[in-house]
């Protein structure tokens, strides 16, 4: 249930709502301080990374949630915990709410396991409550997001089968219908919470110009104020173009889903290639900020892109969650952190940058 004890006063942002915004998702953090993993600056002084962060320009963070993860880790809790901690160092805030209990992508949007048996509108009411519990938990707190977003990368739908998109049918069974009906469930409920919150829907691959996909969101009754947007452009393995061409057809995009839906566009994920030893490294850094300054520069010229966000920048050494090891994943590579602990070229590359329009 939501409480109704909410608080009126909030915590106060150092940088103006609606500015470009320099963040970074920081919600493995909490996990990663609790295996004493060390943060340091350019003096190699070790640190909170949250305020070391905001001391090199990051003005926002993201975190996520899910619904109801085995080790706790990114649940509602520890979400409220990271979220205090920024909002007291005066940053702004995203939520992302992936509305299930493990990570929410193009490959996988699994109904939580407490929903399973849900029928469309008991689904539609579970996105409602759990975005209310999330949001006026953060109300209580005295914190006020910014954004939320209603999913994570869902350019195939969320809350699989049920509002699984099957792109061949043209909504013949209502697909369309689910999807969008949920995305306008949490777009709904996050407005009872905060009534001037950006809400944003969020899909990956940025160089794809998906029209088609937002057409039919729209026709279909989905609701949303912000486009969100992930890229990798380093990625050329998975897309088979390379990183110069992948930064241009991203800009492409941006300019072009901001002129035909006349709604801001948000860089939510950027990640760039960050790993090896001594020279390797130091190559790996230099191109990873070439690449990253490039596209920086070019999202910094476009009027209605409000900024982009770092995927889990202070990920480095080869650290991994402790839920990896049994599934046999390996640590994340694209985080933007140097061997010794310190931001990187490129991190600090995104942390340096302003918009010309804000």
């Amino acid at each position: 249930m939501v409480s109704l004890l909410l608080t009126s006063c909030y915590y106060r942002t150092d940088s103006p709502r609606g500015s470009w915004a320099k963040g970074g998702d920081l919600s493995w953090l909490s996990e990663m301080e609790s295996d004493s993993v060390k943060f340091r600056d350019e003096s190699l002084e070790s640190g909170d990374c949250i305020a070391l962060l905001h001391k090199y320009g990051m003005n926002a963070v993201r975190l996520r949630v899910w619904v109801n993860h085995a080790t706790g880790w990114s649940n509602k809790e520890d979400m409220l915990s990271l979220a205090e901690r920024a909002a007291k160092e005066g940053l702004r805030l995203m939520i992302d709410i992936h509305y299930s209990d493990f990570f929410a992508d193009p490959q996988h949007q699994t109904i939580p396991a407490a929903w399973q048996e849900y029928s469309y509108d008991q689904l539609c009411e579970a996105v409602r409550e759990h975005t209310l519990d999330v949001l006026y938990a953060l109300k209580e707190k005295g914190i006020k997001p910014e954004w939320v977003q209603i999913g994570n990368e869902t350019p195939n739908g969320m809350l699989w089968p049920v509002g699984q998109l099957v792109y061949e049918d043209n909504n013949a069974n209502g697909c369309w219908d689910r999807y969008a009906g949920f995305t306008a469930a949490g777009y709904k409920a996050a407005k009872e919470a905060f009534p001037d919150i950006q809400v944003i829907v969020h899909v990956d691959n940025a160089y794809m110009y998906r029209d088609w996909f937002w057409r039919a969101m729209k026709e279909h009754g989905g609701r949303w104020d912000m486009i969100g947007l992930s890229h990798y452009p380093m990625m050329e393995a998975w897309c088979h173009k390379s990183w110069p061409e992948m930064n241009d057809l991203a800009e492409t995009n941006v300019r072009q889903l901001i002129s035909e839906f006349h709604c801001p566009v948000m860089i939510c994920e950027v990640g760039m290639m960050n790993y090896g030893e001594g020279a390797v490294y130091d190559s790996v850094e230099a191109l990873s900020n070439i690449v990253m300054t490039d596209f920086v520069q070019r999202m910094e010229q476009i009027d209605s892109c409000m900024g982009i966000f770092y995927w889990e920048p202070e990920v480095y050494g080869g650290w991994r969650p402790a839920e990896y090891i049994p599934l046999g994943w390996g640590g994340y590579d694209m985080g933007s952190f140097t061997p010794e602990g310190k931001p990187s070229k490129a991190f600090r590359t995104l942390l340096n940058s302003q918009n010309k329009y804000n």
